[in-house]
């Protein structure tokens, strides 16, 4: 049987390998869309524009808008003259946000019992931007008021509470340093999905699925002579897109390499069942690329890559156990983040287990029925 089994990998591998498309899959397009995705794919606001309206006569005002111009957030400042420019600013997406600055803003910021205020209008339209640009333009007001309190003669009471905020695993709240482990996830789980769920029907498309079956190999034979070269060919490619993460973008692994290692093939496990099972239904290749597109999109939004899990509804968390990329990428951020203690990575790893053990059941199950 292994005598058997280890010639039907050979020939997996040659199918894989002669092919010119096959072997730029392995390696172009992850290393591609890594670099692509790293930069493109990110949660930071730059190069914003900003309106402002500064209606206030006195220096504070001017020194406040100052502050905005040599922030590198705000690139790009306008000044509107009138309030009825407000509208077509924020209608036109000429700017994000505007600033109006009252005309009492410098006189209530130098009197001891005023509270000076402003006014920040942000386009709703861009959730993310404009919850982010909301709260760079609310700590800049801030700590200008701030720095003008303690520089100032005026006696005015000092807050009891000052609160320190400190980012534990991501000092610098780097959004690279968490998505780009991420992408590892991602770009493994098209990799391992592509090439399983192809290879059963690229025999059948190319007419050398009745020659495989007049031989003396057994279904489950069938099987893991396909699985074992895909799963191989998918770690050597999300081994390249390892060493771009580490060395080309100089995001460190902090735990050890050998718990990667196995929580990557438990992970290349289940999906491979997956891309087996759906080759198992399909009589084309092009039909088993429809299938991996079907599966691939629920499957990376239900995994908390892009939203928290969190935050979905209950029914729908519930459905996310049985999805392989929610455990794989707690493991993988983890891991590179802070080092993640053995117990808990193996903690992820059983279900990822647990989920390849029904998949490849299934898929064998279902390739059986096709031979039948």
């Amino acid at each position: 049987m292994f005598n058997r089994i280890y010639h039907l990998m050979i020939k997996e591998f040659l199918a894989v390998l002669r092919d010119q498309k096959s072997r730029l899959l392995l390696i172009v397009p992850p290393i591609l869309q890594l670099i692509i995705f790293a930069h493109a794919m990110t949660q930071e606001v730059k190069n914003v524009t900003l309106a402002v309206l500064n209606q206030d006569c006195g220096a504070e005002g001017g020194t406040l808008v100052l502050q905005f111009q040599n922030t590198p957030t705000f690139t790009n400042v306008l000044h509107l003259q009138h309030r009825n420019e407000i509208d077509p600013t924020i209608d036109n997406q000429r700017a994000i946000a505007v600033l109006v600055i009252p005309q009492d803003f410098s006189e209530n910021l130098l009197a001891s019992d005023r509270v000076p205020d402003v006014q920040i209008l942000i386009d709703g339209r861009k959730t993310n931007a404009a919850a982010v640009v909301g709260g760079y333009m609310q700590t800049i007001v801030q700590s200008y008021a701030k720095n003008h309190v303690s520089q100032s003669s005026c006696i005015t009471p000092r807050p009891s509470v000052e609160v320190v905020t400190r980012n534990w695993f991501n000092p610098n709240l780097i959004p690279q340093e968490a998505l780009v482990p991420c992408l590892i996830c991602i770009l493994a789980t098209v990799v391992g999905l592509l090439l399983s769920a192809l290879s059963i029907a690229r025999e059948r498309e190319m007419g050398t699925f009745e020659q495989l079956l007049v031989t003396p190999f057994s279904s489950l034979e069938i099987l893991i002579g396909k699985a074992v070269p895909a799963m191989v060919m998918a770690t050597f490619s999300a081994g390249l897109v390892m060493s771009v993460v580490i060395f080309g973008f100089g995001i460190m692994l902090k735990g050890p390499f050998l718990l990667l290692l196995l929580s990557l093939e438990s992970f290349l496990l289940a999906i491979i069942g997956i891309g087996l099972f759906i080759s198992s239904l399909s009589m084309t290749q092009q039909q088993a690329v429809l299938g991996c597109f079907l599966v691939m999109p629920p499957m990376i939004m239900l995994s908390g890559f892009a939203t928290p899990i969190e935050n979905m509804p209950n029914w729908l968390q519930t459905l996310t156990i049985v999805d392989p990329i929610r455990w794989f990428i707690v493991i993988i951020k983890g891991l590179f983040l802070r080092g993640m203690s053995t117990p808990v990575v193996l903690a992820n790893m059983l279900p990822l287990l647990a989920i390849a053990a029904c998949t490849l059941s299934a898929a064998v199950l279902m390739f059986k029925r096709r031979m039948e």
